[in-house]
């Protein structure tokens, strides 16, 4: 028997991202230039050994373009920087290193030659799971019951009832009306308490107290689960009555939502009955098969949910948050403002997954979501740092929520539907549109239909010399008359500044040193109030303007603002502020400093100025009394600040700067009321 090794990455057992043939190509592009810059001082040429099975590169029938592009390129003798020869593995035995694993043997029986009974069982166990398993979705066991006449419904009318279920789990845009705030189910929460790494308090302390939420785990286990009403239609359905419905149906969905609800009442251990072969099936045989069928149909949506409840993790996960760590950025898990969980530390890889799926409660989808995006952001951060300037806290959450509203103005879409849209891109895409985020580029989504109702999208940069202007235009201008695609600059630009600063904001990128300005404020002043909460004049006794410390306090009082683009307002209030003590304009600031009124105040300025010159305002927020009635916007906008505040540019005599500067003259009773000052803003 001729064994060979393989890269972790590609273990499908476990990592469900190499089913996308763009990321596998991908990712197998970077492992070989690593192995390139590694392996300069080694003897001997080393053998990559790469598997392809036909389920993961077949899509519908044909070979990905990913995978035709890298193997012409491979085929080319020439990538990455280094020679290269491509052919089947039996090519390269002749060259190869070849080891005799003699110790494997069964030496004590004396039969050397022949493998331990107990290494035959357990390589034969995993081959037969690398040759494929027959899904046991569709070979459901046999009732174990007989079913009691008068309880079985019309097999259409319960399928009706059943749609949705995993749906209703989601917690990724549950907002109301006011602004950012989602509410969801809370699972009870199976953490101890321990170590100083991980804080979950509500105010995000950067300086933790003693007793924490930490869990002290060695294996996963499942999250205990609360029934909800949505599951509650089922409790008096029984298992032979969902099972027979599993069989009825060959829409994968729709055994998601059953099995969702099977292990959510009775567990994944619980016997289902036995199948052809008398053999037992447990709910969690079934979710496998299910697992494994959505994995080759590149569901991707159901692919994250079925691999949560399973208990499955992605590659390298507590490598990637240590990268983050290391490099000074603290981690955020979970939907703000309530649920967020901060890792401070480094944390083995079973309780990193124990605490994002207990700070997501129901939510599976999400939660394998965030383990992808940490390991997409590790990688970010190790190619180019450079994105992650003056940020100091990765909020994951967030970031999610804000790619859900990204998709909503791109895709022209509900809340709801984008966030599908979301949970159903390919991991490929998903990085592709958290790079997008991250670097600030434009992107535009195309949306093809795939087998079936299906859809496929795929995230583009507008800029990008593959697709014309004129194309991505169309993509999202299908239904639209002609004469309403030829849009102005202006109505092009429309949202610019409120995209910008909503991204900012869900990113805590702050201004280059913009916590050592804060800290000359205080100096200046008894303390900086901000969301009900006061950085104290004390703060700069106790820590210096460099202190990481004192950064990481100012930006906890930053994180209790919900809503990103707001967030974004009160960091440009306290840039206005650092402009008077730089200025040196007063030697006092007073007392207390309320940020957030400045920002209502310069609102309530720019609203004046919109009604007297008729601008874009006069539609909604500056329209009659409703201008001095700042609750009653009509707009809609965050923390109750007119959606053109928020639109407009910094700079300029309409920008968001003139405005501030103008609200702190009339806040500020220590600037100078006579002669004049110097107000230019570079």
């Amino acid at each position: 028997m001729l064994l060979f090794f393989v890269t972790q990455s590609l273990d499908l057992e476990e990592n469900y991202m190499m089913y996308d043939p763009a990321i596998l190509a991908h990712n197998f592009i970077n492992d070989l230039a690593f192995l390139t810059n590694n392996w300069s001082n080694s003897l001997g040429r080393p053998t990559f050994t790469f598997v392809l099975r036909p389920n993961q590169i077949k899509e519908d029938g044909k070979i990905p373009i990913s995978i035709i592009t890298t193997i012409k390129k491979l085929r080319s003798g020439y990538t990455v920087g280094t020679r290269v020869t491509l052919g089947y593995l039996k090519d390269f035995l002749s060259t190869s290193c070849l080891t005799n694993l003699s110790f494997l043997g069964s030496v004590e029986d004396g039969i050397p030659e022949k493998l331990h009974p107990s290494v035959q069982e357990y390589l034969e166990e995993h081959l037969q799971k690398s040759l494929g398993n027959k899904s046991k979705v569709t070979g459901a066991p046999k009732p174990r019951f007989t079913v009691k006449h008068g309880i079985r419904s019309a097999p259409g009318t319960r399928r009706l009832s059943l749609k949705g279920t995993i749906k209703r789990t989601r917690s990724i845009y549950k907002e109301e009306k006011a602004g950012w705030k989602e509410q969801r189910r809370i699972t009870p929460p199976t953490l101890l308490t321990s170590a100083s790494c991980l804080s979950g308090e509500s105010s995000r302390s950067p300086s933790p107290p003693p007793t924490e939420l930490r869990p002290s785990v060695t294996t996963w286990t499942p999250i205990a689960r609360q029934r909800t009403q949505s599951d509650a239609q089922f409790e008096n359905t029984e298992v032979d009555e969902l099972i027979s419905m599993l069989r009825e149906t060959d829409v994968l969905e729709e055994q998601g939502d059953i099995l969702h609800y099977l292990v959510v009442s009775h567990g994944l251990d619980y016997c289902t009955g036995l199948d052809d072969q008398d053999v037992s099936v447990t709910v969690k045989d079934l979710l496998k098969g299910l697992y494994d069928k959505a994995c080759q149909h590149k569901l991707w949506g159901l692919v994250r949910h079925s691999a949560g409840m399973l208990g499955k993790r992605v590659e390298d996960l507590a490598k990637a948050v240590t990268d983050l760590i290391v490099r000074q950025k603290q981690v955020t898990v979970g939907m703000p403002p309530k649920h967020e969980i901060t890792i401070t530390g480094p944390l083995p890889e079973n309780e990193l997954r124990q605490i994002i799926h207990q700070a997501y409660g129901d939510d599976e989808s999400t939660a394998m979501l965030t383990q992808e995006l940490l390991v997409y952001l590790a990688m970010f951060i190790r190619t180019e740092p450079q994105l992650f300037l003056e940020m100091l806290r990765l909020r994951v959450g967030l970031i999610i929520q804000v790619m859900a509203t990204e998709l909503t103005r791109t895709l022209k879409c509900d809340p709801d539907d984008a966030s599908e849209h979301l949970l159903n891109l390919s991991p490929f895409e998903m990085k592709n549109i958290l790079y997008h985020i991250m670097s600030g580029k434009e992107f535009a989504v195309t949306t093809s239909i795939k087998s079936g109702h299906n859809f496929s999208h795929s995230v583009i940069s507008t800029k990008s010399s593959k697709v014309s202007k004129t194309h991505i235009e169309n993509i999202f201008e299908k239904e639209r008359e002609t004469d309403d695609q030829q849009q102005s600059d202006a109505e092009k630009q429309q949202g610019q500044w409120l995209r910008r600063r909503r991204l900012d904001g869900a990113l805590n990128r702050v201004p280059r040193n913009f916590y050592p300005r804060v800290w000359s404020v205080l100096e200046r002043c008894q303390g900086l109030a901000i969301n009900g909460k006061v950085l104290s004049n004390n703060l700069t006794q106790e820590m210096t303007s460099g202190e990481l410390k004192f950064a990481l306090r100012v930006e906890a009082v930053l994180n209790t603002i919900s809503q990103p683009e707001y967030r974004q307002l009160v960091v440009e209030a306290l840039m206005v502020l650092t402009l008077v003590v730089e200025h040196n304009l007063s030697p006092c600031l007073g007392d207390v400093l309320h940020v957030e009124h400045l920002v209502h105040t310069s609102n309530r300025i720019f609203l004046q100025d919109q009604a007297k010159v008729n601008g874009d305002a006069s539609l909604c927020c500056a329209k009659g009394k409703e201008m001095s009635e700042p609750e009653n916007l009509v707009c809609g906008g965050a923390a109750n600040i007119c959606q053109h505040f928020y639109d407009s540019a910094p700079s300029g005599s309409y920008g968001t700067m003139t405005y501030l500067v103008r609200s702190v003259a009339q806040t500020l009773n220590c600037l100078p009321k006579d002669g004049q000052v110097d107000c230019n803003i570079s």
